[in-house]
């Protein structure tokens, strides 16, 4: 299998993001977990999504395991490597954007690295280096409470900066709009510089087809699902792509089986979504504090879930306001407070997987990693799209038979997300 188009993800949810905004834009697509194993037949497709699970772990370890994945994808033929990140650039000063992005540009040979954020169908847009969310700052958005990552500084080339060894420049939209021969002529300027990634401004699709025109021509890019938009069509205008394209309806076939939801993402979206479809479906809303003290909660929740899922799908959500979620963590630690939040949420999913749900939405991006993982799903065909940037998936060489997946980032979707998402997977 050659593939044409490489993408290592730094969380599942992004990754299914991206894969599904490729799908979209004519290319077959299919999202791993991980570096497959050689056992693992995967389709005849023109691009693969490595999903990893490396946005808040120490660089060091972001570093290896997002060049492995860049090893694995050039072995395949690919010509391009896109590392997705967050559309929020979530990170903190000591990586991990910074660091993975040089990595992979030396492994590449060097040069300079196009990197955007941008992706305005949903609502990410960059102007004179600065990253709105929604309209509004990035350092004003929700985002600033963010329990991982909170984002304080909007300017991105500083934010980059400060991740970075080498220097940052930026490629602005006066550019941009010139078209991509001024972009090429800016990015050279640049290089002579010393200057080896550039933070790129994006308003509008247009700008992120030159951009992805331009980065096609390089070897790295980093950028969001935005940036895989551009490079799908830049693919497609070149002529490499079948002109087939990518259809989705393999992907939800029926499965039959039980449905249940599970969020952990502390997003306003995701909390007011829970809200939603508490009206039309039983929610049960652990408490943190007593996931953080032992198994009795989640043995709760397991006994809660297995008297009422016979009947319809239920919701298990261990979200909170961001309020609760700074108190846990002053008093446990953040890196204790998430793990263990992930750790639970994962043993309900399995749980639940392991009653007969075949139908499953996860809301948040840790979550997601965390169950995916503890699932052990080897792989994903990419289904029709649900919400921007949340399609459907189903399992390939999944050992608990064929099941449909929705794998949310916390802000994704709209208040009736969860029941348009069961809606979807017969």
């Amino acid at each position: 299998m050659a593939i044409l188009l490489g993408s290592i993800a730094d969380d599942y949810t992004g990754a299914s993001d991206l894969a599904n905004t490729l799908t979209k834009n004519g290319l077959r697509t299919v999202q791993t977990v991980g570096i497959p194993d050689p056992s693992l037949a995967l389709p005849d497709v023109d691009a693969v999504v490595v999903s990893l699970k490396i946005r808040s772990v120490p660089a060091s370890d972001a570093v290896t395991a997002a060049s492995s994945a860049e090893r694995w994808l050039r072995q395949r033929g690919a010509g391009h490597v896109l590392y997705k990140i967050c559309s929020t650039f979530d990170s903190t000063d000591a990586g991990n954007i910074g660091p993975v992005t040089e990595a992979l540009s030396d492994a590449a040979g060097g040069g300079v690295v196009l990197v955007t954020p941008a992706f305005p169908e949903t609502g990410r847009t960059v102007y004179l280096g600065h990253l709105f969310v929604g309209g509004q700052p990035l350092n004003e958005s929700p985002l600033k409470d963010h329990p991982l990552n909170p984002m304080h500084d909007a300017n991105l080339v500083r934010v980059l900066t400060r991740q970075s060894r080498n220097a940052v420049g930026l490629v602005d939209l006066t550019a941009i709009a010139a078209g991509a021969g001024a972009v090429k002529a800016r990015l050279d300027a640049l290089r002579t510089a010393g200057v080896t990634a550039v933070i790129a401004d994006a308003i509008f699709e247009r700008d992120l087809e030159t951009l992805g025109e331009v980065a096609l021509e390089t070897p790295v890019s980093t950028g969001a699902s935005g940036l895989g938009l551009g490079l799908a069509r830049a693919l497609v205008r070149s002529g490499r792509i079948s002109s087939d394209g990518a259809t989705t309806a393999d992907a939800i076939r029926p499965v039959g089986g039980l449905s249940a939801i599970v969020a952990g993402s502390c997003s306003k979206a995701t909390l007011h979504q829970i809200d939603v479809a508490e009206r039309s479906m039983p929610v049960l809303r652990l408490d943190p504090e007593r996931l953080l003290a032992g198994p009795d909660e989640i043995a709760a929740a397991i006994s809660w879930a297995g008297d009422r899922i016979s009947a319809g799908p239920v919701v298990i959500a261990a979200s909170a306001a961001p309020e609760t979620v700074s108190r846990l963590q002053s008093l446990h630690g953040r890196e204790a407070s998430g793990h263990a939040i992930e750790t639970a949420t994962s043993i309900i999913t399995a749980e639940l997987v392991e009653r007969g749900v075949r139908r499953l939405v996860v809301a948040g991006g840790e979550t997601s990693g965390a169950a995916v993982d503890r699932l052990a799903i080897p792989a994903f065909l990419i289904g029709p799209e649900i919400a921007p940037g949340v399609p459907v998936l189903r399992t390939v060489g999944n050992a608990q038979g064929d099941m449909l997946l929705a794998l949310k980032s916390g802000n994704f979707g709209g208040e009736d997300f969860f029941t348009a998402a069961l809606a979807m997977m017969h």
